[in-house]
């Protein structure tokens, strides 16, 4: 047929027939001629497909993917992920256990929570610059704190060990002395120590005179002694501190000895832990070593050379004088606290502090070496008349 001829009805007719039936017989058989309902998954033929806008019939939609085979793979991503999150818990697990293990071992050999103890030390020193950096008579009401706990402390393990001391009179007396010392200097520190002895004296002759079991005069003498230790070693000692802290400059020469003594204690602490094969006190502090000492004679000649130039505006022989000095007053008053804890058999002061053992246990080696660095503050100003 030519192109642009038109065609019988009748041939039209059966054209059209044709192309229904090749299309009937492409997706199955024709609706009404008896054919098999559709299966699922298969072209659907009974029913009726829809045409694009030219009248064409649309192409048959592609079969979904099964859904078992979808839930298949979900349960193997969770699988997965459920794997690699238990590989992790068990890695931080074990993670944990061994730097637990490890504390457990540092906290064994040093005999004290070293986390709590450093975390105590920070927060210590960041109120004991405040009131030495900004305002200096800060630093009396955070003298006074310290003073008191350990004079609470000391004087409790003695009445522990059997020593009547009487606390109220030594606090009384320790609440006076500091601030005597600030604004009096010596003078007031000389007369409220004597007046504190005083007082405990004729407390305690009170207290024995009026107890229905008069106690012999041996112990209450023993009890004076305690008494007069604590004002002594505790409050007299501490004094020296603030006593430095009012001369002209002095918040800057307490703040310098305070370093050199934590330098010397941190040494001592390092290098024993480290290298300590040596007892130096066995008897005294088992825990002390020659090599920690020697640890601790380092710093404080290293340390002390800096506080002398930076800080004290010294020359920088005068930090070989200082360090190694402090460094003495230091083990001494280490020691003492010591000998003071083993004649009363106990550990630790306190409990007040974790990983410290007590206030007493913290301003041991600060106090004789509060006396040391007054003496070397005068000495220094001589010295420059040379």
């Amino acid at each position: 047929m030519d192109p642009g001829e038109r065609p019988d009805p009748e041939v039209r007719d059966s054209a059209t027939e044709s192309e229904a039936h090749e299309a009937s017989s492409a997706f199955g058989p024709a609706a009404g001629e008896g054919g098999a309902e559709p299966v699922v998954g298969e072209p659907v033929a009974s029913r009726e497909l829809p045409t694009l806008s030219d009248g064409e019939l649309a192409p048959p939609l592609a079969p979904l993917r099964s859904q078992s085979r979808l839930g298949d793979t979900g349960a193997n991503i969770l699988h997965d992920l459920e794997s690699r999150a238990q590989n992790a818990r068990t890695q931080v697990r074990e993670q944990r256990d061994k730097l637990r293990a490890r504390n457990d071992a540092i906290n064994a050999r040093s005999g004290r929570n070293l986390a709590f103890a450093v975390l105590f030390g920070v927060v210590l020193g960041g109120l004991l610059l405040s009131s030495l950096i900004f305002i200096k008579e800060l630093f009396i009401p955070f003298a006074i704190a310290m003073v008191v706990f350990a004079t609470i402390e000391l004087a409790s393990a003695m009445r522990g060990a059997g020593r009547d001391v009487p606390r109220i009179p030594l606090v009384a007396a320790a609440v006076a002395i500091i601030p005597a010392a600030y604004f009096l200097e010596v003078v007031g520190q000389w007369i409220a120590l004597l007046v504190g002895v005083l007082v405990v004296t004729l407390w305690r002759l009170v207290e024995a005179s009026v107890s229905r079991d008069r106690p012999p005069r041996k112990a209450v003498w023993a009890d004076f002694l305690a008494a007069a230790l604590i004002l002594i070693y505790v409050s007299y000692l501490g004094s020296f501190t603030v006593l430095l802290t009012a001369q002209e400059d002095g918040q800057w020469w307490v703040l310098g000895f305070l370093i050199i003594v934590v330098a010397v204690d941190v040494g001592a602490y390092v290098f024993g832990l480290n290298f300590g094969k040596h007892k130096l006190a066995p008897k005294i502090s088992p825990g002390k070593t020659w090599e920690g000492f020697a640890g601790a004679a380092l710093t404080s000649v290293v340390v002390g050379i800096l506080v002398s130039l930076f800080l004290l505006d010294q020359q920088w022989w005068f930090g070989l004088i200082m360090g190694p000095l402090l460094l003495i007053t230091a083990t001494a008053g280490d020691l003492t606290e010591s000998m003071i804890k083993r004649d009363l058999k106990i550990k630790d002061m306190s409990s007040w502090l974790p990983g410290h053992g007590g206030f007493f246990d913290r301003i041991d080696s600060i106090l004789p070496s509060g006396a040391m660095a007054f003496a070397l503050y005068f000495w220094s100003a001589d010295s420059t008349l040379w």
